[in-house]
């Protein structure tokens, strides 16, 4: 059996695949809050945003921890469509989980079952992402710490959901999206440890891409989409905010329209 090195670079990948967890956590939240206090196309347009964001930020989690992972006696190939895939499917299913609660009439049963959807979805992204590995030898799961981190996800979902409901100042935020981030990596690491490989010898070349060739800069690219639309949301006003800069205009409108012209003042 190989042995396994989850952090061949040693905590850099760790954290960085934390921090983008958190990130999208955070603005999957904020972009709920928003969704939750809008209407019609305003409030399924957020809740795009939401999913990407929170999708995007679990799968950007995922393959950068992947990129500190090695085997010994083998190297590592990613196949590019698989990987792929597994990003589209974790942008939809966080949809389904998000768009359940967005526009649930129940809120308590569009908790639990977007908080399901929502998790098997984030456990099939991490397996599909695992099914992408091309590597010298055999790959077998532990059917116990499988289950326990699809558990991890669906219980780490349905928090993130019923935050998204819940909690709307930034602080109560950033808190929650640093408890979905390390949920998130808890998650992926308990799936890591059910990993064995069991490592055959070859010369062949291994078909896919390397981590480097293909996942760092599609991780890369998606990280700063991430940043980006983190700014969208912070500079673009709350509901609350344009009320309340609505509600300051009014005094100066009525002041104005109750003043008497110009030509009548003596």
């Amino acid at each position: 059996m190989g042995h396994l090195d989850h952090a061949a670079f040693g905590w850099l990948t760790s954290v960085l695949s934390y921090a983008m967890a958190c990130i999208g956590a955070a603005l999957g939240l904020r972009c709920t809050v928003r969704a939750l206090g809008a209407r019609g196309r305003s409030r399924r347009n957020w809740l795009l945003t939401a999913a990407s964001a929170i999708g995007t930020g679990i799968w950007t989690m995922h393959f950068v921890a992947m990129l500190g992972y090695g085997v010994d006696g083998t190297d590592i190939r990613y196949n590019v469509p698989l990987t792929v895939l597994s990003l589209l499917v974790a942008i939809t299913v966080v949809g389904a989980g998000v768009f359940a609660v967005g526009y649930g009439l129940d809120r308590g049963r569009s908790l639990v079952l977007g908080g399901l959807t929502t998790g098997l979805g984030v456990a099939s992204m991490h397996y599909l992402g695992m099914a992408a590995l091309r590597l010298h030898g055999e790959v077998r799961y532990d059917p116990l710490l499988v289950g326990v981190s699809v558990g991890i996800a669906v219980v780490a979902a349905t928090v993130a959901l019923w935050a998204a409901l819940n909690i709307s100042s930034p602080i109560a935020v950033a808190v929650a999206s640093l408890v979905m981030g390390g949920a998130a990596s808890s998650m992926h690491y308990t799936g890591m440890a059910a990993v064995h490989v069991h490592v055959t010898p070859s010369g062949e070349a291994l078909p896919g891409a390397t981590a480097m060739q293909f996942v760092f800069p599609l991780a890369v690219g998606l990280g700063s989409c991430l940043f980006l639309t983190s700014a969208f949301v912070a500079l673009s006003p709350t509901a609350g905010e344009r009320e309340a800069s609505a509600s300051a205009q009014r005094p100066v409108e009525s002041d104005r329209s109750s003043a008497p012209p110009a030509s009548a003042v003596p």
